[in-house]
């Protein structure tokens, strides 16, 4: 089965949607559409009846529904109509669905376990459909030390019943790092400067269980929020 992503144009890249319950990255250099593809991402789940939880580090609440409001996708609504659940990662809310340490005992073996399975029953209990890790740093910030500690919570990230998106600032394709590997699926958003504008794309660098190719498919902000054009294809 597969879900919409809600980004115009993107699903014909990827046999019509993205396949559920499995783990994205989403990779791009800075203010290459991101947070607006994952935002796009959980508004199509609240208009098709699902329910979404966004983990940020970076924003609260109220900032990303004001940077969402310059687009027309909807996603105050999405937020109003209680579909997308937030959570910023400093809120106290989120410490205790994140605090890596381990539970009185010793129900768990360890604090990553323990996060994992706070994690997991949190989708299940909650009945998420689509989850937003916004970004890999927020992983590095509570296992910075531990390498072994990040691959495994991504591992086990996997068996939640969610469509889950892990955005990762990176700004070579050719750079992979762990989460990569990891994943059933590597998008990446481009935006370089050309002929004194800016040119924006999207590749397909993996997709498991769907097929693709690995061109850079010409992409675009417009009202509507970000867009992609399938048919178009562009250079580096």
């Amino acid at each position: 089965m597969r879900v919409a992503t809600g980004v115009p144009g993107f699903d014909a890249l990827v046999e019509g949607g993205l396949l559920t319950d499995r783990l994205y990255i989403v990779s791009g250099p800075p203010g290459s559409g991101k947070t607006t593809f994952a935002s796009q991402f959980v508004t199509k789940g609240a208009i098709d009846g699902q329910t979404s939880l966004f983990l940020s580090l970076h924003e609260t609440e109220d900032e990303l529904v004001t940077d969402m409001t310059r687009f027309e996708f909807g996603f105050d609504k999405a937020v109003g109509s209680g579909r997308v659940k937030f959570l910023n990662v400093f809120d106290s809310e989120a410490k205790r669905l994140l605090s890596p340490s381990s539970r009185a005992g010793g129900e768990f073996p360890d604090s990553v376990e323990n996060m994992t399975n706070q994690i997991v029953s949190f989708v299940d209990n909650k009945g998420i459909d689509r989850l937003v890790i916004d970004s890999a740093m927020l992983l590095e910030y509570y296992f910075s030390d531990e390498l072994d500690h990040f691959i495994r919570f991504l591992t086990a990230l996997k068996r939640a019943d969610a469509t889950t998106l892990v955005i990762s600032e990176m700004t070579d394709p050719t750079s992979y790092s762990d989460e990569h590997y990891l994943a059933h699926g590597v998008i990446f958003l481009h935006n370089y400067l050309e002929d004194g504008g800016m040119q924006r794309g999207v590749q397909i660098i993996k997709m498991r269980g769907t097929e693709i190719d690995s061109d850079i498919h010409a992409a675009a902000f417009s009202d509507r929020g970000f867009r992609v054009d399938p048919e178009s294809t562009i250079g580096e």
